[in-house]
C-alpha cells in the first residue's frame, strides 16, 4: 500500500464544452440525481428527460458560453489551481485528486487515482453542508468503494460554513474592494426546495418558528439554511459590516415548488426601491467562481438591479485558489488526521 495519505477534493462540475449536447449531457447527470431533485425515479426522469432539458440547455450553452474562458470552465480551471497548490502546500506525504460530482474529471477516477493509499480524505468544496451536494458526493462515494476488494480508511469533510480560516479567507477576498464606497451588502447562497431543508430537520425544528434558522444551534446544526446565516453572521462580525446594511438571499430557484426565502430577485428589487446605489454581494456557498458567481449574479442581478434603479453591483471574488483559502484547507485536512500523520507535513510550506 501507498503510505502516502490519499486527499480527493471535489466540487460540483461543469459541462466539457459550451456545445450544447455536451452541455444537455452534463445537465442529465446533474438533474437526475435523485438527491438533487427528490422525487420518484419515474417522475423525476420523466420530469427532466422530457420536460426541463429539453427546454433549458440550449439556453444554459448560451449561458455558459458568457463566462468561458480560452482554456475552459472557470469552476474546473480555479479548481485544478487550488489542487496543485494544495499539494504543494501539503507536500509530498500527501496525494491530491480533483474530481466533480457530475462530469469531469469523475469521483470514480480520482479515487481510482488513490486506490493505494492507506487513507482517503473525501472534502466536498462546499462551506455548507446539504444532501444535494455534499450528501450526493459521499452517496458517489460509497457507490464506487462498495467494488473494491480493500477499502482504505476513509475520512469525510462534512462542511466548514464557520470555520474561522475560512471566513478570513472570505474576508481577504472582500477587503480587495473599498467597503465604504457601498450602501448595502447582499449575501447570496444557492437555493434549495423547502421540503429538502425539512427532510434534514431530526429535531421537529425546521420552520416551526419565523426565525428558526437565525441562530445555528445544536436543533438545526444539520439546517442548509441555518449554517448559511451563520457564514453570512461570522463574514460580518469580522469585517465589522452593520446589522442594518446586510440582507441575505437565496438564489437560482427552479420549479415551482417553494423554496428556501427570501429569494434574491425580490431582495434586489426591494433594495433598488429602497434607494440603495451601490451594492456589494457576497456569495458564500461557492469557493470557486463558476455559473452561478459570474453569469447569475454578476450579469443577470446586475441588469436586474440597474433596471430597478441601482446604479452599481458588483461581486466579490470567489475563493478559487487565493493563498488563504489554501492555507484554510490545509488546515481542515490536518485537523481530520492523527496527529502522526498530521505532523509529517507540518514544516512544509503554506502557499
Amino acid at each position: 500500500m501507498n503510505s502516502r495519505v490519499g486527499i480527493l477534493l471535489v466540487n460540483l462540475g461543469t459541462p466539457d464544452s459550451v456545445e450544447p449536447r455536451v452541455v444537455k449531457r452534463y445537465l442529465t447527470q446533474f438533474l437526475t440525481d435523485g438527491r438533487v431533485i427528490d422525487i420518484p425515479f419515474f417522475l423525476r426522469q420523466l420530469l427532466v428527460r422530457g420536460v426541463i432539458i429539453p427546454k433549458r440547455y440550449r439556453n444554459s450553452a448560451k449561458l455558459y458560453q458568457t463566462i468561458w474562458k480560452p482554456e475552459g470552465s472557470p469552476l474546473k480551471i480555479h479548481s485544478y489551481e487550488l489542487k496543485d497548490k494544495l499539494q504543494e502546500s501539503l507536500g509530498n506525504s500527501f496525494q491530491v485528486e480533483l474530481a466533480m460530482r457530475y462530469q469531469n474529471p469523475s469521483i470514480e477516477s480520482g479515487l481510482e487515482n488513490l486506490r493505494t493509499c492507506e487513507k482517503i480524505v473525501v472534502v466536498p468544496l462546499f462551506p455548507q453542508y446539504a444532501s444535494a451536494t455534499t450528501g450526493s458526493v459521499y452517496q458517489e462515494v460509497f457507490r464506487i468503494l462498495q467494488t473494491w476488494q480493500v477499502i482504505p480508511a476513509l475520512v469525510f469533510v462534512d462542511g466548514f460554513a464557520t470555520h474561522e480560516e475560512v471566513i478570513h479567507a472570505f474576508c481577504a477576498s472582500a477587503r480587495e474592494y473599498e467597503l465604504d464606497q457601498y450602501d448595502h451588502f447582499l449575501f447570496s447562497y444557492h437555493g434549495l426546495p423547502q421540503r429538502q431543508v425539512q427532510k434534514a430537520d431530526r429535531c421537529n425544528h425546521c420552520l416551526k418558528t419565523p426565525n428558526c434558522c437565525q441562530e445555528l444551534t445544536e436543533k438545526n446544526r444539520t439546517c442548509y439554511a441555518a449554517q448559511c446565516v451563520a457564514t453570512t453572521a461570522a463574514i460580518c462580525r469580522q469585517l465589522k459590516l452593520p446589522q442594518e446594511a446586510v440582507s441575505h438571499c437565496y438564489q437560482s430557484r427552479l420549479g415551482k415548488d417553494p423554496w428556501i426565502q427570501p429569494y434574491a430577485s425580490d431582495v434586489l428589487e426591494r433594495l433598488a426601491k429602497e434607494g440603495k446605489k451601490k451594492l456589494l454581494v457576497f456569495s458564500p456557498a461557492f469557493v470557486a467562481d463558476c455559473l452561478e458567481t459570474l453569469q447569475e449574479i454578476g450579469i443577470e442581478y446586475q441588469a436586474e438591479f440597474k433596471q430597478w434603479g441601482g446604479e452599481k453591483l458588483d461581486l466579490v471574488e470567489g475563493l478559487n485558489a487565493r493563498p488563504e483559502w489554501v492555507s484554510a484547507l490545509r488546515s481542515i485536512i490536518l485537523k481530520q488526521l492523527p496527529r502522526k500523520e498530521g505532523n509529517e507535513c507540518a514544516n512544509s510550506t503554506i502557499v
